[in-house]
């Protein structure tokens, strides 16, 4: 096996097709919205006599806290068996080392797509990682929807209450959800996120940060924003990326002032039906905790909505850490306490 850089945006993505665990932030304009954002990267394959088995994205974050490399849902592996996946990630991680040298990282930060079993944590052990204190911006588990059945199907297998409030709102002629893939419509997303994260007291993601996201996606016809609107007025939106026939529910707000409309639902549930329309498979929503072991978590609530809609939960490795200064001690430090803080108001 041996680790080579990428160029081709095809390759890489006709790579991706065929592999199984996967998400948008493995995909080529995730890369491409890392440059604009400013952050190095380096795009990386493993080969095994020549044949690519297995892609991983590699950014250069550089924090207050210290700089370190992100390698967020990969490495990508199609067919993982478990032999496979070690040697792979093996000389990943020395590519890693290599480059976080290079670059005066700190710390390299992964958190691959593997299932929680015995068998992966004695691998991830072995190899040096262990849990970092923080999440990287990503899932650790996510709440999936099979979308391959007929609408109706879908339907039935909501719960009651989801089923019915979105027959309701369909009913409502006052009720409608735009479609869109204009990027002038981005800000209209934005300003109710702010309102959100004001009413919800958490920091959003910069509007820097949704504008270039989409800004990459959209010219790609990756990411749709869906505005559900009451007279006219934006009440619900969200942001949907699709990609490698799966929709993800990636980015939502709703403003608290028709909440007793329901109109989320109706949001959710059409872009559920354009990712049928576009011939996905899956539809990810995109983040769950256990709402019954975790009812304080701040998404303890948005995970009960989302099961409304039928699926099952998908659970991986939280994100793993490999230490590379002795200054990454401090880091973790600082990190745990800003967790618990977080998780504890």
């Amino acid at each position: 096996m041996e680790v080579k850089e990428v160029t081709d945006k095809s390759l890489w993505e006709s790579f991706l097709s065929s592999v199984s665990e996967k998400t948008f932030l493995n995909s080529w304009n995730w890369g491409e919205f890392q440059i604009v954002m400013g952050n190095k990267i380096w795009r990386r394959g493993v080969f095994n006599d020549e044949k690519l088995i297995a892609l991983a994205l590699i950014s250069k974050i550089e924090a207050r806290r210290g700089t370190f490399l992100l390698v967020q849902h990969g490495p990508a592996i199609v067919k993982r068996e478990a032999h496979n996946a070690k040697q792979v990630l093996e000389i990943l991680l020395e590519e890693l080392k290599k480059i976080g040298k290079e670059e005066g990282a700190i710390f390299i930060r992964i958190n691959p797509l593997w299932e929680r079993t015995q068998e992966n944590q004695n691998i991830l052990r072995k190899l040096g990682l262990r849990e970092a204190p923080m999440h990287a911006n990503a899932y650790e588990a996510t709440w999936r929807l099979d979308i391959t059945i007929p609408e109706e199907e879908l339907l039935k297998q909501m719960r009651k209450t989801t089923r019915y409030l979105i027959r309701q709102t369909m009913q409502n002629q006052e009720i409608s959800v735009e479609k869109s893939e204009k990027f002038d419509d981005v800000e209209k997303y934005q300003k109710l996120n702010r309102e959100v994260a004001q009413r919800q007291r958490f920091v959003p993601f910069s509007s820097e940060y949704i504008k270039n996201e989409c800004k990459v996606f959209l010219k790609d016809s990756q990411a749709v924003l869906f505005l559900g609107k009451y007279k006219d007025e934006i009440a619900s939106a969200a942001l949907v990326i699709f990609w490698s026939g799966i929709g993800f529910y990636h980015q939502a707000a709703s403003s608290s002032k028709y909440a007793k409309l329901s109109i989320p639902y109706l949001v959710m549930w059409e872009a559920i039906k354009e990712a049928k329309r576009r011939g996905c498979t899956l539809y990810d929503l995109w983040g769950y905790v256990d709402p019954e072991k975790q009812k304080r978590h701040p998404w303890a609530g948005p995970t009960l909505f989302k099961m409304g809609f039928g699926g099952f939960k998908k659970e991986y490795f939280k994100t793993q850490d490999l230490p590379l200064s002795s200054k990454y001690w401090l880091v973790y430090v600082f990190e745990k306490l800003r967790s618990f803080y977080r998780f504890s108001l």
